[in-house]
């Protein structure tokens, strides 16, 4: 296998996480292929490296990418001191190594060190300033931030890729991003044509739903979440959306459903309070 068909796979892996930078991740569906070509990864690069007959023309790219590999493994398991030692590996090899950067961005986001998160995930960016996945997952990071001007610059970046092979997921994130902002017009035409690419992205079908409730297009809504319905599991933000929506409705059958169903899977979540403190129950 050559370096670039290497390079490529782990760059399909990191694409398929763009759906879980969203700004409202609930597409529970999205980890699946994403453990499926996290698994691919691990075998391909593990694979390129242990062939002997074929010596590698950069050792230390070839380390840092089968620790990256090793790290995005582990980390999926939970199993993140392992992960950490991986990826730390990774970058000490190869410092220049984008999704080694990456990845070890992501571990420090859910470890809840934002601060060393942003630092690599610059990193990233310094070492692939061209590449869609990395500008996808660095703008989503400055997103949740409120670095909203600076988050449409890196997804700009990334539709500016010709080889980056999910454009949609950048669209997704930066309507998204541009609807947290109050920019209603603007999200609206970046989530269109994600879903015209993509019509079953359940990111994208969820802010939609978004968008159309807050413009009070309750009907328009429900359409969208309905969609939503069809291709993801609800977790507590789509619950609260729902409800809120049928409330506006008044399908009174329908709130309560999903009343219900955010108070038994989510009780202690925020989006649970605010369904009890909007309900009469």
């Amino acid at each position: 296998m050559t370096e670039l068909t290497t390079m490529q796979t782990i760059s399909q892996c990191l694409s398929s996480r763009g759906y879980l930078r969203a700004a409202m991740p609930e597409a529970n569906l999205a980890m699946r292929p994403y453990m499926a070509c996290l698994l691919l990864c691990v075998f391909l690069i593990t694979g390129c490296v242990s062939d002997g007959n074929n010596k590698p023309e950069n050792a230390k790219r070839k380390a840092a990418e089968a620790n990256t590999a090793l790290g995005m493994q582990y980390m999926e398991r939970g199993q993140y001191e392992i992960a950490f030692g991986k990826l730390k590996k990774a970058v000490a090899e190869d410092p220049g190594y984008a999704p080694g950067q990456t990845v070890l961005a992501i571990l420090y986001e859910r470890l809840n060190e934002d601060e060393l998160a942003g630092k690599h995930y610059e990193k990233a960016y310094e070492a692939a300033p061209k590449n869609g996945d990395v500008n996808n997952n660095y703008g989503a990071y400055l997103c949740q931030k409120g670095k909203i001007r600076e988050a449409i610059e890196h997804f700009q970046k990334a539709l500016e890729d010709p080889f980056y092979s999910t454009p949609e997921v950048a669209m997704v994130n930066a309507g998204t991003c541009e609807l947290e902002a109050g920019n209603i017009a603007d999200a609206e035409l970046l989530l269109r044509e994600a879903l015209k690419r993509q019509p079953s992205n359940p990111d994208g079908l969820l802010a939609m739903a978004k968008l159309n409730y807050l413009e009070n297009s309750y009907m328009t809504s429900r359409a969208f979440m309905q969609r939503y319905e069809s291709v993801a599991s609800h977790g507590a933000q789509s619950l609260l959306l729902a409800f809120n929506v049928e409330k506006a409705l008044k399908d009174n059958e329908a709130s309560d459903r999903y009343f219900y169903q955010l108070q038994n899977n989510y009780s202690e979540t925020a989006q649970a309070e605010e369904a009890r403190r909007l309900s009469d129950k």
